[in-house]
């Protein structure tokens, strides 16, 4: 590890709030797959996300007292969404800390959004082992306070909102296939068609099936809704 990386996570601990007891889950919440080490990130990514998950369903909770279920989980999947915490780790400086292989780095791993989402999501995992939920739920109060009230009202996701439009007009469901699947399995990228009747397909590509299907959901709605 060089300088430069040893003092961007001293930093980011600061960004953070905690400085770690245990160095190890704050080290191996920043280690990437293609690096061959023995252990990465992907155990503490899925920890993460079900302390995040609790965060924010609480904070949700407590903040809008009286949003009615729907709404609140509305909310909930644009605040943990991957766009969401790949912006905030971009904000706190993760990139710069996250150990990958040359090969990865020269593609830009540092820099897509689903391994900095992964990436924030065991960062959380890994302040909860070292100090329990109070701190993991404190970040997370911490860096999504901006975003909570940026929406007067709930998002509507876009493939929810895409189903329903065609549902309003009585066209039959979209389709989303797999176009093509490429990279390593650490880092996949899906190329995802939808296709709805008496309209031209629209693809769009990610690092994982949901966020394509999700991003291919957009574009069509801007489609059909500029068609208009």
């Amino acid at each position: 590890m060089n300088d430069d990386m040893v003092s961007a996570r001293l930093d980011l601990q600061t960004r953070l709030g905690h400085i770690f007891t245990d160095p190890r889950p704050f080290e191996d919440a920043l280690t990437h797959a293609s690096t061959g080490k023995d252990v990465n990130y992907e155990r503490l990514e899925f920890l993460g996300d079900r302390v995040l998950g609790l965060a924010m369903a609480h904070l949700l909770y407590t903040t809008f007292p009286d949003e009615p279920e729907g709404g609140l989980a509305q909310r909930f999947a644009a605040l943990v969404s991957g766009e969401t915490l790949a912006g905030i780790a971009r904000e706190i400086g993760v990139p710069d800390c996250i150990d990958v292989s040359a090969a990865e780095k020269s593609a830009g791993g540092t820099e897509r959004d689903h391994i900095l989402a992964d990436v924030m999501e065991a960062l959380i995992g890994a302040m909860y082992l070292d100090g329990g939920f109070a701190p993991a739920e404190a970040l997370v109060r911490k860096l999504w306070a901006g975003r909570l009230h940026t929406l007067k009202q709930p998002p509507r996701e876009p493939k929810t909102a895409l189903q329903e439009w065609a549902q309003a007009r009585g066209l039959d469901l979209p389709v989303y296939d797999i176009i093509e699947k490429t990279g390593p399995d650490h880092a996949p990228e899906f190329l995802i068609e939808v296709r709805i009747d008496g309209y031209s397909p629209v693809r769009a590509r990610a690092g994982s099936r949901r966020l394509a299907e999700k991003e291919a959901a957009r574009l069509c709605l801007e489609q059909v809704e500029h068609d208009r």
